[in-house]
């Protein structure tokens, strides 16, 4: 038999030998995923390299501003307290109860700038770490709070419990408040002024094409449209809360109600309540400009 035969045929035994033993972990239920248990140190490292691996590559080219500036500092201090202390603490400050029954554990950042280059650590606070428990900002804050916090974070290992204590005494009475509640609150503020990294359409209605269909099911998914719709383009919980968003198109009316038309969908999607307040769709806090592109790929589906 020629060397290439047996390349290949080992190869094709190997790979069957992996899907025949990854199929029996799958019935048997032997691997254990309850968060009361942490995983096997070969699966925990492997997960640990590829993260950091996957990180470094798609940091590369991302070019922070500067970030010694005090007033951007402060603002990340802001940032840090209301979105990142209650899952990973801070110096002399314990996460919350809800951080510390995660699986994995959120580790500490008062070390993270010793780890991470600046870009890496703005790619992992804008995109999050899937299954980790780490959240996606890009959609909520914008690229002057996410390089804010990032510059917070390179001064962070220079903190000592007291500075910790005395940079927070000194935001009390600021807020870092996210765009979902900025809208929730009514106040929703001009994402073009706001400059989020988000895909924002420059015209009237996001022009067709594979960039406005990726931007908008990045919207849908980091709404959670996902956690009660079957949505075309994703792929989710298997839910049944409300009705799948696929053919939307074809439909006379928003909610049963209202004409169909781009503008109404919006509105549904940002103000469920104002059009029906009996509806149990929630309000998300949508900004008008996520909720248009929502609208116009939704429209769109077959």
């Amino acid at each position: 038999m020629k060397p290439l035969a047996i390349f290949v045929l080992t190869l094709t035994g190997t790979a069957a030998v992996a899907v025949l033993g990854g199929a029996v972990v799958v019935a048997t239920g032997w691997y254990d995923v309850s968060a009361a248990s942490s995983h096997t140190p070969p699966v925990y490292r492997l997960l640990e390299k590829a993260m950091h691996q996957a990180v470094r590559v798609r940091a590369r080219g991302i070019e922070p501003p500067p970030l010694h500036e005090p007033a951007r500092i402060h603002r990340g201090a802001l940032c840090y307290r209301d979105h990142c202390a209650q899952c990973h603490g801070g110096p002399g400050v314990a996460p919350s109860d809800l951080a510390m029954g995660l699986q994995p554990l959120p580790g500490p950042l008062m070390d993270a700038a010793h780890r991470w280059r600046p870009a890496e650590l703005y790619w992992i606070t804008r995109h999050g770490i899937k299954m980790s428990g780490m959240p996606a900002w890009g959609m909520r804050m914008t690229e002057e709070d996410l390089w804010a916090l990032t510059a917070f974070l390179g001064r962070l290992p220079d903190l000592s419990p007291a500075d910790y204590a005395r940079t927070v005494t000194r935001a009390e009475g600021g807020q870092c408040t996210t765009l979902s509640a900025s809208c929730r609150a009514g106040h929703c503020r001009d994402e073009r002024a706001a400059a989020t990294p988000a895909y924002v359409p420059s015209g009237p209605w996001p022009v067709r094409g594979p960039e406005r269909d990726a931007a908008a099911r990045l919207a849908l998914q980091q709404y959670a449209c996902i956690a009660c719709h079957l949505t075309p383009g994703l792929i989710g919980p298997d839910a049944h809360v409300g009705p799948p968003l696929s053919g939307l198109g074809r439909q006379q009316r928003v909610a049963g109600r209202w004409p169909n038309t781009p503008e109404q969908l919006a509105q549904w999607l940002q103000t469920p309540h104002a059009l029906d307040p009996r509806s149990a769709m929630p309000a998300l806090g949508v900004t008008p400009e996520h909720a248009r592109l929502m609208a116009s790929y939704l429209l769109d589906q077959p």
